[in-house]
């Protein structure tokens, strides 16, 4: 898979320019969006938060706003990554492989501009770094799990075609199941009561709660249970690619009968 993806590198460079222009196509500001877009979003939660008066960090509720918001771009475009391309599947020979991971290459050029404009934010408000080092590896152990599920979902939607359907529920409770908006200081005290001490792996096996907990460890010095939870969540985010790689391998031969 790697050495296809190199010897096809000029393609997937081009299928990224793409898919980062039909973003933003016939908009006035184009590029600019990625920048203003989690400017405006950051102004929004500071001016809501103060007028509700709601005792929430906005840096942490930030943080994990736009953390979620790559994951989510990423399982939302995973859908069209092979049938919006169902014509250059058909008629082309090149590895199929490289359509979903350009759109997810695409939405991580996304995010790492609005990392600059997060940490331009955690800079004016004056927020304690963690260990900066980190952030590559969170970074990519993010890009993996996006990319592992990318694969996993395109491949789903070229033969069954509820998939949508189905990812936005799993989706929504998945935001709820992740603490984006709420720490996990205010539910595992009471999760702890009615699992007892299974609950933290519990939580952590969603991979998503470890990568944003240590996003914010590195962003806004925030302490987390244990590096063993965070191991966990990690774990999953890498097993996750590595399934996602193996069924999109063995079900893409299929896919131009199903087109």
């Amino acid at each position: 898979m790697f050495k296809d993806l190199y010897k096809h590198r000029e393609l997937l460079l081009i299928l990224v320019q793409r898919n980062i222009k039909i973003r933003y196509k016939n908009s006035a500001l184009g590029f600019f969006w990625t920048l203003l877009g989690p400017i405006f979003l950051i102004c929004i939660y500071a001016i809501f938060l103060h007028l509700m008066r709601f005792n929430i960090n906005l840096p942490s509720l930030v943080t994990g706003i736009i953390t979620w918001q790559f994951f989510a771009m990423c399982m939302g475009d995973s859908l069209h990554a092979i049938m919006g391309n169902a014509s250059l599947v058909t008629k082309a020979s090149f590895p199929r492989i490289i359509l979903p991971s350009a759109m997810v290459l695409a939405n991580t050029v996304n995010f790492l501009l609005s990392i600059l404009v997060l940490l331009i934010y955690l800079l004016i408000v004056k927020t304690c770094f963690g260990v900066m080092i980190l952030l590559p590896l969170i970074i990519m152990t993010q890009f993996a799990l996006c990319l592992g599920l990318a694969l996993i979902v395109s491949s789903m939607n070229v033969f069954f075609r509820d998939t949508e359907h189905v990812l936005s529920t799993i989706m929504l409770a998945w935001f709820f199941l992740t603490p984006v908006i709420y720490g996990i200081g205010d539910v595992m005290p009471r999760a702890t009561e009615l699992l007892g001490p299974s609950a933290y792996y519990l939580f952590f096996a969603n991979p998503m709660t470890g990568i944003l907990t240590a996003y914010r460890s590195v962003f806004l010095s925030e302490g987390f249970p244990g590096i063993h939870l965070i191991a966990l969540s990690f774990g999953v985010s890498w097993i996750i690619c590595l399934i996602g790689v193996v069924v999109f391998q063995k079900v893409q031969v299929r896919f131009g009968d199903e087109l």
